[in-house]
């Protein structure tokens, strides 16, 4: 029972950095993510340096894909989601995440050449239908009558950020190590993103962030989903495999709705949750490790 209790608090973890998120949405995004990660590298600066300093070569000769994957599922993943949430519910940024398993079976089917069974193929059906109805509330059929949330929209980005990321982390990462390579990608999103936080702050001016409940937010979101949660899912893996593990990774919806509910007060309709529960349902379908054979040409 070791691993999948791990697994439930990875979960829990992933559905605290989305609904803190939004609990700190009246500070500006790039703010947000930017003190997210100097917080997750101070932590993890201590576990993850000697690795990261042994495997220096194979950072510089493989920078092109690291560069990628620092782009793509650090600086700017978790920016997309914290500018999400200044306009959207936790609610649906969590249900809408979970199609990124979707399109990275997607992605691997066009340019990895992975086929397709037929059960994917209505998984990936079912997950679009399901996430149509979390964010347009079940009116399916008044599509030119309803107005979409920006939020949804900036939602998407997160979603593409994290398929590509997820695409090259299959090809490469075996070839890193993982704390010091988690340690270098955090040390250089804070430099992509520097550019980023300096003009939000010279147009918005600085935020007040030094009261107890943003402190306590900016640590749970820096230690948290961002370091705990990751030695964690690690050792999962481990124990379990990564496919099995991954499948934990569908519960974020019910996790974040019911914290949204409880906590945040937001209020869930019977037609998100049918939602939810079509989207886990296609998520799973289209991640089934036995259907999902890789063309292996050589």
């Amino acid at each position: 029972m070791y691993p999948y209790i791990l697994l439930i608090l990875v979960v829990i973890f992933y559905g605290g950095n989305i609904l803190t998120g939004k609990a700190l949405n009246d500070l500006p995004p790039f703010t947000i993510a930017y003190l997210r990660l100097v917080i997750a590298f101070i932590f993890l600066f201590p576990v993850g340096y000697k690795s990261a300093r042994k495997a220096k070569p194979v950072f510089f000769k493989y920078y092109k894909p690291l560069l990628v994957m620092t782009v793509t599922g650090v600086a700017f993943f978790n920016t997309f989601i914290y500018a999400s949430l200044q306009f959207t519910t936790a609610t649906n940024v969590s249900v809408l995440e979970t199609l990124i398993p979707v399109l990275t079976v997607v992605l691997s089917w066009a340019i990895l050449k992975e086929h397709l069974s037929a059960l994917q193929v209505v998984g990936i059906a079912l997950s679009l239908l399901g996430a149509l109805g979390v964010v347009m509330n079940g009116n399916l059929f008044n599509l030119a009558d309803l107005g979409w949330n920006i939020g949804d929209g900036i939602m998407v980005g997160a979603i593409i950020c994290w398929a590509v990321y997820s695409l090259v982390v299959k090809q490469v990462m075996f070839m890193f190590p993982p704390l010091g390579t988690i340690l270098v990608m955090t040390g250089l999103s804070l430099v992509i993103l520097f550019p980023f936080i300096t003009v939000e702050w010279l147009v918005y001016g600085i935020p007040s962030i030094w009261n107890l409940s943003n402190i306590i937010g900016f640590l749970y979101l820096g230690i948290f989903p961002s370091f705990i949660a990751l030695l964690f899912y690690n050792t999962a893996v481990e124990r379990l495999g990564a496919s099995k593990a991954s499948v934990f990774l569908n519960l974020l919806p019910v996790v974040t709705m019911t914290g949204a509910y409880f906590w945040l007060g937001e209020k869930v309709s019977v037609a998100q949750v049918t939602g939810a529960l079509l989207v886990i349902l296609g998520v799973v379908m289209t991640t089934q490790p036995k259907v999902l054979k890789r063309k292996i040409s050589e």
